[in-house]
């Protein structure tokens, strides 16, 4: 793959979290119901970012695993002892893959980024090899021991934040020439290359996740900037010859099975239209129309993981989802926990929040007469208030 035009973002997610404290790194820290790697990837995707690579500390594969769920990811990348020899190793590991056109470095602790910061990265490397998002200092700043110090004067200063962007062969060559130990960002490393980095406006959200009170007040701002909404799906299937049908991805003997273009999973269809409509996107025929051939007889998980990918790309999380089957037959009592346990692996979210009752029709109506299985869902998300 020619990727002499594509940018590619790296993310450092190598730490040990040790100013944290606790066994867990803080980029695997759960906030909001997502770990905080998983938050910065959905943010750099949203932003546009096409290919993303993480680079994970030693013995921190199942960590990541468990954190990015089933992102579709190239497998990461082992870092070293110090965050410079992370970058580098991640860089040349792409460079031996093809490199790229532009590299976004970015730290995993940094989980909130704005699309804006990056398009204003990604318009500065048009005139500069390197560009890094900055923050004026407001506060005064003053040298400090067992008391307070002399001020220092804060003017021509910045605080400086991540993501940063360069020409991908010019910082990897930066890397390579680097020999004065750790170094605080990726920024000094191109400094010390020669490289001119320009400063573009950052953001006070980007500020990173370093203590735990950061994590409260994280936590709380997604509270505050998050609004509910929720959508409600409805499908119906009839019987047909067959010896089983599906319902929430699980096989379920039967006498007969329920027609379809698909594989006919009435309630997998139905949740799918209920995130759909909790996203305004439209119903399920609009994005898997029965008229193409390519979903005849396809597994409904894709549709429900296709519905949840919207939720997701739209920052948000899926908070409950309730479902209801009507039918006389077949008896769900004996698989629902299954059902449910299938369903919360495809929403990604605890089984906890998923519902799943039967009920019959007093044998009124086509579901009262046998003649098949009709599906009600209720699908509750958060959204950020701006989408």
């Amino acid at each position: 793959m020619d990727r002499s035009a594509q940018t590619i973002a790296l993310v450092v997610a190598a730490g040990s979290g040790s100013r944290m404290g606790g066994d867990l790194p803080k980029q695997y820290r759960q906030l909001a119901g997502k770990s905080v790697l998983a938050h910065a990837i959905d943010h750099l995707a949203a932003a546009g970012v096409g290919h993303i690579q993480v680079v994970i500390g030693p013995d921190q594969e199942a960590l990541y695993h468990a954190a990015v769920g089933d992102h579709d990811l190239p497998s990461p990348i082992l870092g070293g002892a110090l965050r410079q020899h992370s970058v580098r190793r991640g860089l040349d590991m792409l460079a031996s893959q093809g490199g790229a056109g532009n590299v976004l470095i970015h730290d995993a602790a940094r989980p909130f980024l704005p699309k804006e910061v990056v398009a204003r990265l990604l318009t500065a490397l048009t005139t500069s090899q390197a560009a890094a998002p900055v923050l004026a200092i407001a506060d005064t700043l003053a040298r400090a021991g067992a008391a307070l110090g002399d001020a220092v004067p804060r003017d021509g200063l910045v605080r400086v934040q991540t993501p940063q962007a360069f020409h991908f062969e010019a910082i990897l060559d930066a890397h390579r020439r680097w020999q004065s130990g750790e170094a605080t960002d990726d920024a000094q490393v191109a400094r010390a290359a020669g490289l001119e980095v320009a400063a573009v406006p950052g953001d006070a959200i980007l500020e990173k996740l370093t203590y735990e009170e950061d994590f409260v007040r994280a936590e709380a701002r997604l509270a505050t900037h998050l609004t509910t909404r929720t959508g409600t799906g409805f499908d119906v299937h009839a019987f047909c010859a067959g010896d089983e049908i599906r319902l929430g991805g699980i096989r379920i003997p039967h006498g007969r099975g329920l027609s379809g273009h698909s594989d006919a999973d009435v309630l997998l269809h139905a949740v799918t239209d209920a995130l759909l409509g909790a996203v305004a996107e439209g119903d399920i025929g609009d994005h898997f129309p029965p008229s193409d051939p390519q979903w005849r007889g396809a597994a409904s998980a894709l549709f429900v993981e296709h519905a949840r990918s919207l939720v997701e790309a739209r920052l948000g999380r899926i908070d409950h989802v309730d479902v209801t089957i009507i039918c006389e037959e077949p008896k769900i009592g004996p698989h629902r926990l299954a059902m449910r346990q299938s369903l919360a692996a495809l929403l990604r979210v605890p089984v906890g929040r998923v519902s799943i009752k039967a009920t019959t029709t007093e044998r009124l109506g086509f579901t009262g007469r046998g003649e098949g299985v009709a599906v009600q869902a209720v699908a509750t998300v958060r959204l950020p208030e701006t989408i």
